[in-house]
């Protein structure tokens, strides 16, 4: 019987992944992760670990596999919660998620499983694994998810082919209500428990006040900038290469005060990101505010009427080299190759139609449609037909 560690989270999908599991044959052992202690950030009572690390023993103990939990707080604290204070204070929009992916679930948890002496590490992700020979090697496909509407494929755009090789997917083929008519006829305490929201393992949080933990406020300005601002009408040069076009279409916006009209007062311009609707705490216009870019360093929020604002268009992104990261590295590109495929930037993102460009310093992704507030520091995924093939940080 090969052994799985499975990370129970106290949720519906990790608990009948564990029962699938069971069902299949493998020695389960089920570990609750504590990521979180301070509760004085989370809205309300929505993610208590208390309560999930209680449903998460409760359903360990109904499909009898043996439980424990380990506190990954400290780890926890140092590789995602200071990343996202360091990334939001340089302006960037983090996303703690596909971090948390990366860093805790298949780094930190998973060396503890195989301490444990496990063979797999199992989650509730809703996506699958394939396994393809190549030239005599064994390479690990990440697919998307068989429920398109819950496809989770983009949080693991991070994992590498050691990660992928030791992991488990059991629910990937299965649709959220096939998940759960599997748990009520279980009769499992986790049933109709709601899907947890907000950050990973810390829950709905007022993301200003979790910031302020570490970035003080600091008041600032809004700006308006027009849409018939003079930034946005151009002609386009003539280029005399394509990766001096990428350049050009990747290129940043550097607005000024003097470009808009001062609107209003916010409390620092790092707790806000680009595309961002709510919290401007400005109203009278016609169409609704959206962030069109933000200046840390001079603290100024630059605003835009409209969802088709030409400040929050973009028809490219660039991914340096230090923040590029293949699934698959046998498809990884050299320079001067370029590959068509699909991208998303972020989750729950159709898929779009784009061109991969290596050139030296990094990679550039050309869509064939513009893109709305693409965002840096946000992940970028790119995929062939169902496969997660690599990713990188927006720059």
């Amino acid at each position: 019987m090969k052994r799985v560690v499975i990370g129970l989270s106290g949720g519906v999908d990790s608990s009948v992944a564990a029962y699938l599991l069971k069902e299949q044959g493998y020695e389960v052992i089920g570990l609750f992760m504590k990521n979180w202690h301070d509760d004085s950030v989370t809205i309300s009572d929505e993610c208590p670990w208390l309560d999930d690390s209680n449903d998460a023993m409760l359903v360990a103990d109904k499909l009898g596999i043996p439980f424990q939990t380990v506190d990954l707080s400290e780890q926890y604290k140092k590789r995602i919660v200071d990343y996202m204070f360091h990334e939001y204070e340089m302006g960037r929009t983090p996303n703690p998620d596909v971090l948390c992916n990366r860093e805790i679930k298949f780094d930190v948890f998973m060396k503890i499983a195989l301490d444990l002496g496990a063979d797999y590490v199992a989650t509730g992700h809703y996506c699958r694994k394939g396994i393809v020979e190549k030239d005599g090697k064994t390479i690990y496909q990440l697919l998307s998810g068989m429920d398109k509407n819950k496809d989770q494929s983009y949080f693991l755009c991070q994992l590498s082919q050691v990660q992928l090789s030791k992991s488990l997917f059991p629910i990937g083929e299965l649709t959220k209500p096939e998940v759960r008519k599997i748990a009520m006829d279980l009769d499992l305490v986790t049933a109709n428990k709601k899907d947890s929201q907000g950050l990973c393992f810390i829950g709905k949080v007022k993301l200003p006040d979790f910031l302020q933990q570490q970035l003080k406020p600091k008041e600032g300005v809004i700006v308006e900038v027009s849409k018939e601002s003079d930034f946005y009408n151009f002609q386009v040069p003539n280029f005399d290469s394509v990766e001096e076009k990428l350049s050009f279409l990747t290129r940043k916006i550097n607005y000024h005060i003097e470009d808009g009209k001062v609107i209003g007062k916010h409390q620092g311009a790092h707790y806000f990101t680009k595309g961002q609707r709510k919290g401007l705490g400005v109203g009278g216009y016609v169409e609704p505010l959206f962030v069109i870019d933000t200046n840390v360093n001079d603290n100024v929020i630059y605003t835009g009427q409209g969802k088709d604002h030409p400040g929050l268009f973009k028809k490219a992104l660039f991914v340096s080299n230090e923040e590029l990261h293949w699934v698959r590295e046998d498809l990884a590109l050299q320079v001067d190759e370029s590959m068509t495929l699909k991208v998303r930037i972020r989750y729950r993102q159709p898929l779009q139609n784009a061109t991969l460009h290596k050139v030296e310093t990094g990679l550039y992704v050309e869509f064939e449609e513009v893109q709305s507030a693409i965002t840096e520091g946000q992940f970028v995924a790119w995929y062939l037909d169902e496969e997660l093939i690599g990713s990188g940080v927006i720059s």
